[in-house]
């Protein structure tokens, strides 16, 4: 089985728990240090990728999102 690549972490966890209190919910641990939250940021950025070069493009726009 292959090894995942190493990314570093794609958000700022303060804002986050910031963001969850505010909707009146507290933050569990495994949301900021596990690896959930960043592979799902991922995964919308790689299909964004994916949508721009589908559409000849290297640039990653609104709208592939």
């Amino acid at each position: 089985m292959a090894k995942k690549a190493a990314v570093d972490v794609l958000f700022v966890k303060s804002k986050v728990r910031e963001y969850i209190k505010s909707k009146d919910c507290n933050t569990s641990g495994d949301v900021i240090d596990g690896p959930a939250l960043n592979d799902a940021i991922i995964g919308i950025l790689d299909k964004a990728i994916g949508r721009a070069k589908a559409n000849g493009r290297k640039t990653v726009q609104e709208k592939d999102l």
